[in-house]
């Protein structure tokens, strides 16, 4: 069923293990096709594939919409940022090349759902034009239809892509272990992510795994209060349901009635409701900072952990209102969350050690800077942390003690585009390093003996 209001939708189809297995070899046939194609015409079909894309960009964004819950302006700018950032690759990728060679066999893709074309579309293009078959799987939670019709425009290009969807357990030994593959790239939370490293621990595979991480924000010796307030309804973009989300404020204890004045009204101003509510057919869509989550079991997860945190002594904050929300008559709002604040969640709460992935802000009071940092480093490792000081000596002495990969200084990171690194520190990420070259890097076979950055049993490595 659609998020938005419960209607149902298409749902990918079920394959088993052995149509997987089979999909896996063929595959490969493809890629040992693929990786002597050269650079001049890979390039051509890829810039092609993207011309596809760029046309049909409303109608993949009104998928995202319909099928994961994006306010038009999200799915509009997910599908952008696909076609954008590999066209940056697609005019630099001979000097990224230079000295390298496809994989022994395609890419495998595991994605979480969230963020079907600036995430995964645009790895798998990046992958296919570096010279590899590309394989993926469909998230389980959606994104069949908008990933189906991508991936058709690719492959009428001639890109070797193939899609398959199913139980993610039933798939793993086709898309993780099987022999032939040259790479999994997989995205999504840790217990999964855990598993799939598992399996790959005995294979000595290539391997690029995201997991989720506790991103936080502190706040010490701060005054600049307009600036945190201008930040915070960004930072509830999609409800939240992103890696790079904030869900944790760390707040210097004698200023937490001055962070609550800068806090508050923001929250207050966030727009929730159906993505696509109109007063009349040729209205321009809703402005919305987010719709729903993305099914109705996950808001009420969201909805049992907090208030299992408050039962355990959390102090909710801020608890939206589904009044204030925009819905049409009658339609079906069990997949909505409205945004919620709370004070000091229980150790014994998911909310405290964990990453929601919901519009659920947690704040945690300190009193020095030891308890800072500890309250900012307790998920070991996140992808993105920001620490919002106004001295900048404190900044370049507390930032490096932050279990980031990419710490801002009053203003969030993101995964960033083009030639912005990405990757994650301790459990929030294993394996290679991505953004830029580095995805380049990740996906193809450099000099002998090469150590690649990233997270390895064997090496830890910086860019």
């Amino acid at each position: 069923t659609s998020p938005v209001d419960g209607t149902p939708i298409t749902g990918p189809p079920r394959l088993d293990a052995a149509t997987a297995q089979h999909a896996v070899r063929a595959s490969l046939d493809q890629h040992r096709a693929w990786r002597h194609v050269p650079l001049p015409e890979r390039r051509a079909r890829v810039a092609a594939t993207l011309d596809a894309l760029a046309q049909h960009r409303e109608l993949l964004a009104l998928l995202l919409v319909w099928e994961i819950g994006k306010p038009w302006r999200s799915a509009r700018a997910d599908v952008d940022r696909a076609v954008d950032g590999v066209r940056w690759y697609v005019d630099g990728i001979d000097g990224m090349l230079d000295g390298r060679a496809p994989l022994d066999g395609p890419v495998s893709n595991i994605a979480s759902w969230n963020y079907p074309m600036s995430v995964l579309v645009h790895a798998m293009l990046v992958q296919a034009l570096a010279g590899n078959a590309v394989i993926a799987k469909t998230p389980t939670d959606g994104g069949v239809a908008c990933l189906t019709l991508a991936c058709a425009l690719a492959a009428r290009e001639g890109l070797p892509v193939t899609l398959v969807s199913g139980s993610g357990g039933e798939l793993s030994q086709a898309l993780v272990r099987a022999p032939e593959t040259g790479c999994v790239s997989f995205v999504g939370g840790r217990d999964t992510g855990a598993a799939v490293a598992t399996a790959l621990a005995d294979l000595g595979k290539r391997h690029i795994l995201e997991q989720e991480g506790l991103n936080t924000w502190g706040i010490w010796n701060f005054t600049d209060w307009h600036a945190l307030t201008r930040q915070i309804p960004k930072l509830f973009d999609y409800g939240k349901q992103r890696c790079t989300a904030y869900p944790r404020f760390v707040v210097q204890r004698q200023l937490f009635d001055a962070f609550l004045a800068a806090y508050l009204p923001a929250v207050r101003s966030l727009r929730v409701g159906h993505p696509l509510a109109v007063a009349a057919p040729d209205d321009p869509f809703p402005a919305l900072d987010f719709g729903p989550v993305i099914n109705a079991a996950k808001a009420k997860e969201l909805q049992d952990q907090v208030a299992e945190a408050v039962d355990r002594g959390a102090v909710p904050l801020h608890r939206g209102s589904a009044a204030d929300g925009l819905f049409l008559p009658g339609q079906d709002t069990s997949a909505y969350v409205q945004p919620v604040t709370l004070l000091n969640p229980p150790r014994s709460s998911p909310l405290h050690h964990a990453e929601p992935f919901g519009p659920v802000d947690t704040i945690v009071l300190v009193d020095t800077e030891a308890e800072l940092l500890a309250a900012m480093n307790a998920s070991n490792g996140a992808l993105v942390a920001t620490l919002s000081t106004d001295d900048p000596a404190t900044y370049h002495r507390l930032a490096p003690q932050i279990r980031a990969f990419k710490v801002g200084h009053g203003v969030p990171r993101s995964r960033g585009d083009r030639d912005e690194l990405f990757g994650g520190h301790g459990a929030s990420w294993r394996g290679a390093f991505v953004g830029g070259e580095l995805l380049v890097r990740a996906v193809t076979r450099g000099p002998a003996g090469e150590r690649l950055p990233g997270n390895f049993p064997d090496h830890h490595l910086m860019p």
